[in-house]
């Protein structure tokens, strides 16, 4: 394992690659509504990172199972968990759709995702989106200097199941600096004080994959989509954070997107 502790000025040029992000998710959530395509919030996000300066990390991203990631966003929708691709298929009210995003910014990698509603979603669809992202801030919570890996995991882990839903174990957070994954692996399920030791100047994406039934999911024939096994919703939550003493530093924002989501 190679774990790269950041300078603070690589902490800065990350925090830059990820507010890069909040800034697009920002403008995607100004637009999604029923009717809106994948594809066309895939568009307008590729515009807003490159004209921050930036370059869609996942556009190209390379897959031992098949082709190269098509888009700059992935657009998980409903009972897909993750790495969803963006396509023609129209919104629809009731929907949930996860957005994912990567950017590469002077040299470095910023990553976070956040789950929208489409239209009126269902309160059992709130609550999901609303424990996910908290189980996001528990664990974020746990991820200061001196403590484990496994502190994370098991914050968020037991914070989703008391709520009765399932934690997919098949992909997890991780390092971020010059490469989008880096050293340590971050899962959503584990034992407290268990795992790597967090040391000031580490920076890693937690990102609770959470589900309203069961954690099993499976890959779906495009190479590239993830989908619950029993075909209920899913949630996914994603901060890039810097490990500190006594409180970590939150490198990538829900901010601008709350503030349009808020005045919506």
């Amino acid at each position: 394992m190679n774990i790269h502790l950041k300078t603070d000025e690589e902490v800065e040029l990350l925090r830059e690659a990820n507010l890069i992000i909040g800034k697009t998710l920002a403008e995607l959530a100004k637009i999604i509504q029923p009717g809106v395509t994948t594809r066309q919030l895939d568009v307008l996000a590729e515009t807003v990172i490159r004209d921050n300066g930036a370059e869609p990390t996942f556009k190209g991203f390379p897959n031992p199972y098949g082709p190269v990631f098509p888009a700059s966003i992935c657009t998980s929708v409903n009972e897909q968990v993750v790495h969803g691709i963006p396509n023609d298929a129209p919104l629809k009210d009731g929907d949930i759709v996860s957005i994912d995003c990567g950017t590469r910014y002077k040299g470095f990698c910023g990553d976070s995702c956040y789950t929208f509603a489409v239209g009126n979603i269902s309160d059992e669809a709130k609550t999901l989106l609303k424990v996910t992202k908290e189980a996001l801030y528990k664990g974020i919570e746990q991820a200061v200097a001196g403590r484990r890996i496994g502190d994370i995991s098991y914050a968020v882990q037991t914070h989703c199941e008391n709520h009765g839903y399932g934690v997919v174990r098949e992909f997890v957070g991780h390092g971020v600096g010059h490469e989008m994954h880096e050293d340590p692996m971050v899962p959503n399920y584990g034992r407290r004080g268990n795992g790597v030791l967090l040391k000031s100047g580490m920076c890693i994406a937690i990102e609770p994959m959470i589900t309203l039934g069961t954690k099993d999911v499976y890959l779906q024939d495009d190479k590239w989509s993830v989908v619950t096994r029993d075909s209920k919703l899913a949630a996914h939550f994603e901060h890039s954070i810097c490990i500190r003493k006594g409180q970590a530093d939150i490198l990538s924002s829900f901010d601008e997107i709350e503030k349009v989501l808020k005045n919506q």
